[in-house]
């Protein structure tokens, strides 16, 4: 049987404070949990939203160090940042904490506190690398070296950003501190350990039987863990930048941070509400759902609720509607790498365009499985949704009404069958989107409010009032009561999804706020009501527009492969002999044009001091064949003939592949006669 709650608690994701957020962290977490927040207002029930930054660990510390400032300066400007982004694009969090704040602090220690005493943590040895030049021990961040599975160098103690595989620092080759430069040793170190074997027992079956409900990829996810049999997870680590582990012994220990930072969802209700926090974590009528992604099930639906549970007083998370992750331009959105599209900026480039975002994210939301965003879909379901469906209708009914009657609702008259009908039509919709919203089915809900505005404009392309005007004016009235009446509709139903555009809306209806539960009524706005001024509620996008987020996107990856350019292992060693079989020379380049219907080769005829020679080389896309006659390259002159589109290439011209695959031909500093020998 269903739970009759009092109120629901709603938790998103702490967003880390080492940089903004982007369109992964929106879609993923922060748009849902919004809308469902804003519905549940609209409902009148009682909800309280919290959230903020997550301020402690070692990429923080890392970036500080990169930066040459505190930790304290990169949480400060990027708590401000996040903060500051979320109100512009409509996040209505009641309250945005950061887990560097005195209570989180004290809230934090007390919480490690009474699962210590209570004898709920395992303390056990273990050997962790050790710099000795730094004189500390390294979390996994701090520890680079080779990949063991792709072999790309830099990669992270934790796992390797180039193949994504998930890493310990003892699997990396050649294992390098990345404070002082130096290989690392490993010691013995202690720490305290959550027992998450000894809460399967109660927690497996809490999932998988009391909450059938949960969505198949939490429920997977939950189950291959469960399966794989759930082990003790470390709570503290060896770090000067968090909260210290509050016991004897502990010094230069911290919590570790997916200890600390769910307990930031506690500490931030005790700041808000320093009085009745305990009503929202401790009372069993209080329905608790944690807003995630995919990343963070298993310290959501495991992890939290063990320490929850440990500590004996808080309640558990009702549901997790956890979603999946949202690539970019069909790619893996990567924060390391600046492959993103970041909050701040969308909202300074694309000024008064959060709706379209909000809108985008939504219908593309990675509900159950991953999803993709792209610049083209997000242009055209703005102008072709947005923009002719939603807007249009909306246009169209209020331009007429403001045309034929001054801005006066017009009352209806006698209803036709087709009138009921559509009446019919839109009437349902509420109980359809609340259905679908207390589902947290969040993609299908917008999709039902969006057919408000397609039943709007099939009525109006089928009634026509802007020919029956001239025949049949009284019908005409009907018609655009109704019209107005579905336009009011639109404004409620919007509201959770596009908050903006519904605030808009109802000034040009010249209203207050409607009331949710008055949704599908046909007598929203009365008969002799003056609207205001009809407005374009959305405008289109052009391809320029789109144009500069895409050469921004292309610009962003460039400069992070220069920036992380690695040059690749050295061959094994050949013997000197192989190299003398070389007959590298220069040559002087006469002629140079395109191979017809090839795209990547370039046929040269060049003087190399004997007979001039042809070469077919595929550099046809680093270079203009005009730009190469008259230069002199290196080629290996010694390379048996091969047929390369019926062409016979008599060599092979050496070029260097620069970080970003662009290649570049190696030429020489001054004019040498042509057929000169390298050496």
């Amino acid at each position: 049987m269903e739970k009759d709650f009092k109120r629901t608690l709603v938790t998103a994701a702490l967003p880390y404070a080492n940089g903004g957020v982007h369109i992964g962290h929106l879609a993923g977490v922060y748009v849902p949990a919004d809308i469902y927040v804003r519905y549940l207002r609209l409902k009148n029930r009682d909800v309280l939203f919290v959230c903020g930054s997550d301020e402690h660990g070692v990429p923080i510390t890392l970036l500080a160090k990169k930066k040459g400032c505190s930790p304290q300066d990169i949480v400060d400007r990027y708590h401000a940042l996040i903060r500051d982004s979320f109100k512009e694009f409509g996040i209505s969090f009641d309250v945005f904490g950061r887990t560097t704040s005195e209570v989180h602090r004290q809230t934090a220690s007390d919480f490690f506190r009474t699962l210590y005493d209570k004898g709920e943590f395992v303390e056990k040895e273990s050997e962790q690398y050790y710099d000795e030049e730094a004189h500390t021990f390294l979390a996994d961040r701090y520890i680079t070296g080779e990949c063991p599975h792709c072999h790309a160098q830099g990669a992270y103690g934790d796992q390797c950003e180039k193949c994504g595989t998930a890493l310990s620092p003892l699997e990396l080759i050649n294992p390098q501190s990345a404070i002082s430069g130096s290989k690392p040793v490993l010691r013995k170190t202690k720490h305290w350990y959550l027992p998450l074997d000894k809460h399967q027992q109660w927690l497996e079956p809490w999932i998988t039987e009391q909450h059938k409900e949960w969505r198949s990829n939490v429920m997977g996810q939950c189950k291959s863990w469960f399966d794989m049999g759930l082990q003790p997870r470390a709570v503290s680590r060896d770090l000067d930048w968090g909260i210290p582990v509050p016991v004897e012994g502990a010094e230069g220990k911290v919590l570790y941070v997916w200890f600390d930072a769910p307990i930031g969802y506690i500490s931030n209700t005790k700041e808000l509400l320093p009085d009745t926090w305990e009503t929202w974590w401790k009372d069993s009528s209080t329905r608790l759902i944690h807003f995630i992604g995919k990343d963070n099930i298993v310290f959501h639906c495991i992890v939290f609720p063990s320490m929850l549970r440990a500590e004996g007083s808080y309640i558990l998370p009702d549901n997790v509607p956890a979603n999946e992750f949202l690539n970019l331009e069909d790619k893996k959105i990567s924060t390391s790498r600046n492959r993103a599209v970041w909050l701040h900026e969308y909202l300074e480039e694309l000024p008064g365009k959060q709706d379209v975002l909000r809108y985008v994210l939504t219908a593309n939301a990675p509900e159950t499985k991953d999803n993709n965003f792209t610049w083209r879909d997000f242009q055209a379901r703005n102008n072709n949704e947005l923009v002719a469906v939603y807007g249009n209708f909306v246009n169209r009914a209020l331009v007429l009404t403001q045309k034929y009657y001054d801005g006066e609702v017009p009352a209806a008259g006698e209803l036709t069958d087709y009138d009921r009908d559509t009446i019919r039509e839109f009437t349902d919709v509420k109980a359809q989107v609340e259905r679908l919203l207390e589902n947290f089915r969040f993609r299908d809900a917008q999709k039902e409010a969006m057919n408000l505005a397609r039943i709007g404009n099939k009525y109006l392309a089928d009634s026509e009032p802007w020919k029956l005007i001239k025949t049949d004016a009284e019908r005409v009235k009907t018609i655009l009561n109704l019209s107005v009446q579905l336009v009011a509709n639109l404004a409620i139903a919007f509201e959770p999804f596009l908050p903006f555009s519904s605030q808009r809306l109802r000034s040009m209806l010249n209203v207050g706020e409607l009331e949710w539960d008055r949704l599908g009524a046909t007598d929203l706005i009365a008969a002799g009501h003056h609207i205001g001024k009809p407005e374009l509620l959305f405008e289109k996008i052009d391809d320029e527009v789109i144009d500069f987020q895409m050469k921004k996107l292309e610009e962003a990856e460039r400069k992070n492969a220069e920036a992380n350019y690695h040059a690749n292992p050295v061959k094994a060693d050949i013997a000197f002999e192989d190299f003398e079989k070389l007959d590298i020379r220069v040559g002087t380049v006469l002629e140079c044009e395109r191979v017809p219907k090839a795209d990547k080769l370039l046929r040269f005829v060049i003087a190399d001091g004997l007979e001039n020679r042809t070469i077919v080389s595929g550099i046809a896309k680093h270079y203009k064949p005009e730009d190469l006659v008259g230069k002199q390259i290196c080629f290996i002159a010694n390379l048996p003939p091969r047929k390369l589109r019926g062409i016979e290439s008599q060599g092979m011209i050496l070029s260097a592949e620069n970080f970003d695959g662009s290649l570049s031909v190696i030429t020489t500093l001054s004019e040498v006669k042509p057929g000169s020998e390298v050496k």
